[in-house]
């Protein structure tokens, strides 16, 4: 089946009680970019991308909106299938994975609407129809972080991420040993996320200071150069995440044994088709990893859930999506909820959910 038609739209997703605090942003709201293809019958596929803010990645809503306006229009007509897809987007613009994901996780919705399959049979078979999630706090106080992890831990959440950097590491220090002594022996696992806020100093100083707190280390300092420094002393294992910026690097990584296991960005990967291949390759090499996004509604949230669904139970260290942050659904019945500290895989064809596209209103640009 071929591309009739391409819709972008823009939306904005403000944050619920926000600001959201991360190492190098605070986020009041985001927009998020949305591509709506049409196949030749006339069966539609949804897509989304929203980075968070221009400083948390080499990404950001702006750069999504004119990337999928430069490429849609030499994209009409072309093939629905993935591969062919990702190889035309390519040829059309060089990088900027995270625009192509909408392109990608659109065509996968088309063609799974189109055939009867969800996504994730698509992507080689369902392992679990009930994946779990993770709560990731926003960067805060020891008491108030220790506070949620109590809630998060109660509600069923078997994983806790805790921002931290950006501050002195003397405070990070006292936030992970008050959220372990909530959590200890609960069977809650615990990671320590700093987004490239920490030096090799701040890294190396807290693995010390907590030897005997099992939580992994997940982009730690900002560059790959400051991993490997890091790597040979520090007493807990390292997750990549922003980093991980495409399959060469994840490959790299991988290769090397730079790392322990991956946070990774289904957008930030350049969308579903080469998220299976990342999966697979974390397979091959026995590799914890997450299935998740930066942000975004109920489209992307999907399709994190779908691709999440597809990973082997014991690699998958949880589906992170952003409905506890923001307020309301795009399909009112179907919408990505969490609950008990996990998410269903959504039923029907295709990423299994139909937003109303009246929530966007008007395109920014349609071919």
């Amino acid at each position: 089946m071929k591309i009739k038609e391409i819709h972008i739209y823009s939306h904005d997703l403000p944050v619920k009680n926000g600001p959201y605090t991360m190492a190098n942003a605070k986020v009041w709201s985001l927009k998020t970019t949305l591509a709506r293809l049409v196949g030749e019958d006339g069966t539609e596929g949804w897509g989304e991308t929203c980075p968070v803010g221009p400083t948390y990645a080499e990404s950001h809503a702006s750069g999504a909106l004119a990337a999928l306006i430069e490429m849609a229009p030499g994209l009409v007509g072309s093939e629905v299938w993935p591969l062919s897809l990702q190889r035309k987007m390519d040829s059309l613009l060089n990088g900027h994975n995270y625009a192509k994901a909408a392109i990608d996780m659109a065509a996968h919705d088309l063609i799974g609407k189109k055939l009867g399959l969800s996504v994730a049979q698509l992507l080689g078979g369902v392992a679990t129809d009930k994946v779990p999630s993770y709560y990731a706090t926003g960067v805060g106080t020891p008491d108030d972080i220790a506070r949620i992890a109590r809630e998060k831990m109660e509600e069923g959440y078997p994983r806790l991420q805790v921002k931290v950097g950006g501050r002195p590491v003397e405070v990070d220090i006292e936030v992970v040993r008050k959220v372990w002594d909530v959590i200890k022996g609960s069977g809650m696992r615990l990671a320590v996320d700093a987004n490239r806020g920490w030096t090799t100093r701040d890294a190396l100083r807290i693995s010390r200071e907590c030897p005997d707190v099992p939580f992994i280390m997940e982009q730690p300092c900002n560059t790959i150069e400051d991993l490997q420094k890091i790597r040979p002393q520090v007493h807990h294992g390292i997750y990549m995440d922003e980093n991980s910026i495409n399959l060469s690097t994840v490959i790299t990584a991988v290769g090397t044994g730079l790392v322990d296991g991956f946070g990774m960005k289904v957008t930030r990967i350049g969308g579903l088709h080469n998220f299976a291949t990342f999966r697979d390759i974390c397979a091959a090499r026995n590799l914890p990893h997450t299935c998740d996004d930066a942000w975004g509604g109920d489209i992307l949230a999907a399709a994190c859930v779908q691709a999440g669904a597809t990973i082997a139970p014991k690699l998958c260290e949880g589906v992170w999506i952003a409905a506890p942050y923001i307020e309301g659904n795009y399909d009112s019945k179907n919408g990505i909820r969490i609950e008990g500290g996990h998410i269903a895989l959504p039923k029907g064809p295709g990423l299994g959910v139909t937003p109303d596209a009246g929530i966007f209103g008007n395109p920014v640009a349609s071919f």
